[in-house]
């Protein structure tokens, strides 16, 4: 199999194909949907064989002994990051969108407030907010198609009431890989205003040629104490339905809050993810990811070349992730009229930059990671679309 190798995902239950006319009215015989982070692509092979090896056995009971797991994910980490994590510092949630719930229930009370930086992923102030926090806003600086942190801003915000930030790096929907220099800048905020800091590092896989991902506990050694890390193999090798996640914790005092948490709720692993996740941690699996991201990069430089040559389009350059992230405002259009010429006339399901908070209102999320004559019909689409503004 090669990533240009198309995959129809239409009637097995994707929600990205699946979904679309229900939410976007666009169908999938006509449509493209470019809207849910996940790839259109197989995983590696090691990961299907060792789903092949769990079929032939027949039996799926408990998942114990989880030596070999945990290993995989320290291996993972220590080669690809730098990074050494001992066992007892690993949970295992049912994904990071459960790990943050599960870091806002541990470490924060009903009414405190929680720092985003916006626009970020969008599920972080779902979760918030259902949770009786106080979503806390403390917007990005948009320099020419850059993101930039203000931590002067920021400070002048903070009235004590917050007790956690939620840090995305890589940036998800921005893209942007932050430099330690930033990093550093993000734990001294955390440490002048008494947050705790989760980060969630799900991308940091995905980072592009010429660009290097620094792990936080690297960047800021002196904030162990209120740092909790979020990592996945389900974003990296496209098996978000495991929903497995990493939340890991080198504090013991922060450690044991949320092993507390983990009991009380009787959360335990899915044997599945646990196998996949083993077996995707793994040299076949590293080799596995290179390819993938040289072949994403060449879909973003296709991406971004088509749709900068509409006027008064441009799509933020991507340092990290599979999502690009494209600014309509040059066109002086409303949102409205924007997306109504993506979705029904271009007919491209994509994610309306407004869900992810403020700084988000001019923009739509596309997701680049699919074949790559799809990113090209999506182009051609979207020139068609804004024609008369050529």
């Amino acid at each position: 199999m090669t990533f240009d190798t198309p995959i129809s995902r239409k009637g097995t239950h994707c929600v990205k194909w699946d979904m679309m006319e229900t939410l976007y009215g666009v169908t999938p015989d006509e449509g493209i949907a470019m809207w849910v982070a996940d790839m259109e692509f197989r995983p590696p092979q090691v990961v299907q064989q060792a789903l092949e090896a769990m079929l032939a056995h027949g039996v799926y009971g408990y998942f114990g002994d989880d030596t070999k797991y945990l290993d995989a994910i320290r291996w993972w980490m220590r080669t690809r990051h730098s990074w050494d994590v001992a066992r007892d510092q690993i949970f295992t949630t049912h994904g990071l969108v459960n790990g943050t719930a599960m870091c806002i229930d541990a470490f924060t009370k009903p009414g405190d407030g929680i720092v985003l930086m916006t626009p970020v992923y969008h599920a972080f102030a779902r979760v918030i907010k259902a949770a009786d926090r106080r979503v806390v806003e403390c917007p990005l600086t948009n320099a020419g198609g850059h993101l930039t942190m203000d931590f002067a801003a920021w400070d002048a915000q903070m009235t004590g009431a917050e007790k956690l930030m939620i840090l995305c790096s890589p940036h998800n929907p921005g893209g942007r890989v932050w430099t330690a220099d930033e990093l550093r800048g993000v734990a001294d905020f955390c440490k002048r205003h008494d947050l705790i800091l989760v980060s969630d590092e799900i991308h940091h896989d995905l980072v592009y040629p010429g660009q290097h991902h620094t792990v936080m506990p690297l960047a800021a050694p002196d904030i162990a104490d209120r740092l909790v890390m979020m990592t996945a193999t389900t974003k990296t090798f496209n098996i978000a339905g495991a929903h497995s996640g990493n939340v890991i914790i080198a504090d013991p005092a922060l450690r044991a809050r949320f092993a507390q948490r983990m009991n009380a709720m009787g959360i335990s692993p899915n044997s599945f993810g646990m196998h996949m996740a083993t077996a995707a941690y793994s040299p076949e699996g590293a080799a596995w990811v290179d390819d993938l991201m040289r072949y994403l990069d060449g879909n973003r430089r296709l991406f971004d070349e088509g749709v900068n040559a509409i006027p008064g389009v441009r799509s933020m350059p991507l340092q990290a992730t599979y999502l690009g992230w494209v600014d309509f405002s040059g066109t002086g259009m409303e949102p409205a009229e924007f997306i109504a010429r993506v979705e029904k006339t271009a007919k491209i399901a994509t994610n309306h930059g407004a869900s992810f908070g403020t700084g988000g209102e001019s923009f739509l999320r596309f997701n680049l990671a699919c074949p790559r004559a799809q990113v090209a019909e999506a182009v051609s689409r979207l020139q068609k679309a804004f024609a008369d503004l050529q």
